[in-house]
């Protein structure tokens, strides 16, 4: 996938998904658009499962997920394809946000990324998911 569908799609806004359709739904769908090994190793989100109805925020929570455990559209069977394919949803999404010219969104997600590592390597995830709670604010 070259990049994310930010395309305002009817019933939505760019980067947002339309009426009845989740972000994450569209990223999985993106993945598997994009062809190769993402592709193969994208599942379906289990229902209820979106976390943000932005697009690019949704894919860097899928990286930091994928990094660490539960990612929600990404078979995690293959510990180095999951690593991997955290650090090109993180990529993905910051790219993204720097195109919109979001410099806010791109500092706001940098630091929740920053947060959730430290939040990691100290063995604290519940630290973590607490460090998504800024993103509200997108």
């Amino acid at each position: 996938m070259p990049g994310l569908d930010t395309t305002p799609q009817p019933g939505g806004q760019a980067g947002r998904a339309p009426t009845g359709r989740t972000a994450l739904a569209d990223l999985a769908e993106g993945l598997r658009a994009g062809g190769g090994l993402l592709a193969g190793a994208t599942v379906d989100p289990p229902e209820g499962a979106g976390f943000h109805s932005d697009i690019v925020v949704e894919a860097i929570r899928e990286g930091e997920l994928a990094h660490y455990g539960g990612a929600r559209v990404l078979d995690e069977s293959d510990p180095d394809l999951a690593l991997l394919a955290g650090d090109h949803l993180y990529a993905l999404g910051l790219a993204e946000l720097a195109r919109r010219e979001d410099l806010e969104a791109v500092t706001l997600l940098a630091g929740i990324i920053a947060r959730c590592a430290q939040a990691h390597a100290e063995g604290q995830p519940a630290d973590a998911a607490k460090a998504w709670k800024a993103a509200d604010r997108l």
